[in-house]
């Protein structure tokens, strides 16, 4: 059974942080590229940030730069996403995603694997 648990997820006040997990199962992560992905109630499912499978590398949206940041922790075949400053426009169902590159690094279509998502709300 091929699996991905995000955890991590919850209410936190604009400026605070929190760090989702994204623990894989079933497979060895360190073969696959891993993204998140998110979803705000109205908008589109939109890539957030993800890294790369073999050379270290990480891309992240214009919206987060600066403020997230992605790492791996491979002995525990998990991914983290560190989320720092949030903003309200931060909410919404954060997703796991591993596959390998060719679509693009924020393309749906380049990932075979999903987590069932947890829900981040930035709010006073």
């Amino acid at each position: 059974q091929l699996q991905i648990v995000e955890s991590g997820g919850g209410l936190v006040q604009p400026g605070g942080s929190l760090r989702l997990s994204c623990a894989a199962s079933g497979f060895n992560s360190d073969y696959y590229a891993i993204a998140w992905f998110r979803q705000a109630p109205g908008k589109e499912r939109e890539g957030v940030s993800s890294s790369s499978s073999s050379d270290g590398v990480t891309y992240y949206s214009d919206s987060v730069k600066g403020r997230f940041a992605i790492s791996r922790d491979n002995a525990k075949n998990t991914v983290y996403l560190q989320m720092n400053s949030l903003k309200p426009e931060d909410t919404a169902v954060y997703y796991c995603a591993a596959g390998s590159t060719g679509w693009g690094w924020d393309r749906e279509e380049g990932y075979d694997y999903w987590g069932q998502g947890t829900q981040v709300t930035v709010s006073k």
